[in-house]
């Protein structure tokens, strides 16, 4: 089993050649986590926001329905009080806005402005390209597992979130 020292600097192939390696998962895994928090704290600082922000951004733009405030406080894991200073911020710098469109008045739908997502998109043009890069060197069997893998990762640490309530 190839240590995460051995495997740091090989290609994305050379990296594989234990596929079970824990460690070497790690590895991989914190580094596409700081690579991409390096670019969403460059994107957050370009446009006067803080990292939290942009994570909410992206709870907004991946929510299958509009977020309300409260289901964006949970998925954050923040106060109220925090989640309406982000939502100020981000409302004040034309990202999102705020809606009342429920026969329940006191019901608040947060959606992303178009220009906003413009903004973003170019911001993260980088981040696609190299995904994209990334992708014409797997098959699409590899690929999907590939997805899978992300999916039932994400779903583990959802279920520490939870437990951690």
């Amino acid at each position: 089993m190839a240590s995460a020292e051995e495997t740091a600097g090989q290609s994305p192939t050379e990296a594989t050649t234990d596929a079970t390696d824990l460690q070497a998962f790690a590895v991989q895994l914190r580094r596409l986590n700081s690579e991409i928090n390096r670019l969403v704290h460059d994107f957050a600082a370009a446009q006067g926001l803080h990292a939290t922000d942009v994570q909410a951004l992206a709870a907004i733009l991946d929510a299958d329905s509009p977020l309300t405030p409260g289901r964006l406080r949970e998925h954050l894991g923040l106060t109220s009080g925090a989640v309406t200073a982000c939502l100020d911020r981000l409302e004040r710098a034309g990202h999102i806005r705020r809606s009342r469109e429920s026969t329940d008045r006191r019901v608040v739908h947060l959606h992303y402005e178009a220009g906003a997502r413009a903004t973003a998109r170019a911001s993260f043009r980088p981040l696609a390209d190299a995904a994209a890069s990334a992708m014409d060197r797997f098959s699409a069997d590899e690929l999907a597992a590939a997805l899978r893998f992300l999916a039932a990762m994400n779903a583990e640490l959802g279920t520490l979130r939870s437990a951690a309530r």
